[in-house]
């Protein structure tokens, strides 16, 4: 089911289970900058089996001094959340090595450097070369797997490369319930 984001946040999409309730969602249209694409972020809050969580799913500028500023907005807006746990993922268009993702490293778990599983590099579908893409939890948050998730039963190759012109990352997380 969509949860939050589409169009009304340039792009990013959150989709949950039946089984969250939702506490509330946010899309958010970050600055534009003339002559670059508009970006946002999709959040919410939700509670699955006892655990309240805040999720936001991204997509950073291809620009670099961009990229950077709307990581700086991305964390500001995980802390304005009001939970003690969230998850943020999406393409980030920076590798582990640049500056936009190692600034969202610093505070918060990069999932795929915590608990490494399944495939790293996400772009291009074809032919990965680059991590591009990622999935960040706050501490607190159990990383158990996290990678693009190549050989899953039921899961082809071809449907890896289906739905858009990167590889998903899956992570497999253990959020503590709320207290």
């Amino acid at each position: 089911m969509v949860l939050s984001g589409g169009a009304t946040a340039a792009g990013p999409l959150l989709l949950c289970s039946l089984r969250a309730r939702v506490e509330r969602t946010e899309d958010v249209l970050l600055p534009l900058t003339p002559g670059l694409h508009r970006r946002g972020f999709a959040t919410a809050v939700v509670r699955i089996a006892g655990a309240r969580l805040g999720v936001l799913s991204c997509h950073l500028s291809l620009q670099r001094d961009e990229r950077l500023a709307q990581a700086d907005l991305l964390l500001e807006r995980l802390a304005s959340m009001g939970v003690e746990h969230a998850v943020a993922g999406g393409d980030l268009n920076d590798v582990p090595t640049g500056k936009a993702f190692r600034h969202l490293a610093g505070p918060l778990q990069d999932c795929r450097a915590v608990a490494p599983w399944g495939g790293e590099l996400t772009f291009p579908p074809d032919e990965p070369r680059k991590r591009i893409d990622a999935v960040f939890a706050t501490p607190g948050i159990e990383v158990l797997g996290c990678g693009v998730p190549s050989g899953l039963p039921g899961v082809g190759e071809d449907d890896l490369r289906a739905a858009t012109d990167h590889l998903p990352v899956l992570a497999a997380l253990r959020v503590p319930a709320a207290k």
